[in-house]
């Protein structure tokens, strides 16, 4: 019997898993929320700058069509679906990343992918992680060039972005999912570090000494104050923490995003002009959307349609996956959990417990 093979990642691989471990509790599966609340923060914010800074700040906002792109064959939409937005946090090199400890491959990938889903009412949201190692069929794509590119079989879905566009990441996730993608946000690490140091900085209190020369993270044990560098290198950081995997650092992630909101709540951030207007300012000009959302017009009126969703009560769930057969340094897609996932959001259902555990952990506890 033959098996196509593993197309990695331009990293190449990683480290295999070193066990097989049984899935934790909710605590590990709320994982990434550091984009979604980013992004949600700039939504909230711009709708409340005022227009009078109009200019200044949609000029820093890039567009992609998607629906031009990506054609007719896509999921309908339904009555029920609510609004669904991927957002990617993209790893490119180039520009103000490059001084971030981003590493030296070229071009960009996919750091960072999950679909927020708000229901119809927009009270509450969830974001459904994507882990990057996870192996996906990718579909026929056209890139922005007009070329077509065939469809392939275990492809890892961090490279779909930097080999063939953001375009075919959507059509990616629809086609895995039969959910149809309302918006599309990109945000790269120099947006997010340019949030952090706008807020001031993060506290945050480590429970162990990491050093990681890949991110550039040198904490010891203890409390700490993170700049907008720091922050970056702490979610980035995976070497030293469960079994060095894309998957062994939700838990700092997590942790990072429950400082910055508790950050964002002391302070007071949308009482403050100054301070929203420099939050608004560097994520505008990190961000890249679909072009139903490419100005500043678009993005306060989708702001303040989700003024009644909170960052703090959101659920966020990893998709669920085990460890790939062929090669066990990367994830595949776990039956029947998500598919019963991917179902319940289609329908407008909640989410059942069973469609959130996931077999592989990433060697953490």
């Amino acid at each position: 019997m033959t098996h196509a093979p593993t197309e990695t990642s331009p990293r190449g691989s990683r480290r295999a898993p070193s066990g097989r471990r049984a899935a934790k509790p909710p605590r590990r599966r709320r994982v990434w929320r550091w984009v979604t609340l980013s992004l949600v923060l700039l939504l909230l914010v711009v709708g409340g700058v005022g227009y009078w800074l109009y200019s200044d700040l949609n000029g820093n906002i890039k567009g992609v069509d998607i629906d031009r792109a990506i054609g007719t064959d896509r999921p309908e939409r339904l009555p029920t679906s609510g609004q669904n937005i991927l957002i990617l946090g993209s790893d490119s090199r180039a520009g103000d990343n490059a001084a971030l400890h981003t590493g030296k491959v070229a071009g960009a990938r996919s750091d960072t992918a999950l679909v927020m889903h708000v229901p119809e009412g927009r009270t509450e949201a969830v974001a459904i992680s994507i882990p990057r190692d996870t192996l996906v069929t990718r579909p026929e794509c056209v890139k922005s060039d007009g070329s077509e590119v065939a469809s392939k079989q275990r492809v890892m879905f961090n490279s779909i972005f930097s080999q063939v566009g953001p375009a075919c990441v959507v059509k990616t996730v629809e086609k895995m999912s039969g959910v149809r993608m309302d918006h599309y946000m990109q945000i790269d690490f120099a947006g997010f570090k340019g949030l952090v140091d706008a807020i001031g900085g993060v506290h945050i209190t480590v429970d162990q000494d990491i050093h990681d020369s890949s991110s550039g993270l040198d904490l010891t044990k203890g409390p700490h104050k993170l700049d907008g560098t720091q922050a970056l290198q702490f979610v980035r950081t995976r070497h030293g923490i469960g079994d060095g995997s894309d998957l062994g650092r939700i838990g700092l992630q997590q942790q990072f995003m429950l400082a910055l909101l508790s950050e964002i709540k002391k302070q007071d951030l949308l009482g403050s002009p100054t301070k929203s207007y420099k939050i608004a300012d560097s994520l505008t000009a990190a961000l890249t959307t679909d072009s139903d959302l490419a100005s500043l017009t678009s993005l306060a009126e989708f702001g303040r349609s989700l003024n009644g969703v909170d960052p703090a009560t959101m659920e966020t769930i990893m998709l669920p996956v085990a460890y790939d057969k062929i090669d066990p340094a990367r994830v595949v897609a776990a039956e029947p959990q998500a598919s019963t996932l991917w179902k319940a959001v289609r329908s407008g259902e909640d989410i059942p417990e069973s469609a959130k555990k996931s077999p592989a952990t990433g060697g953490t506890s």
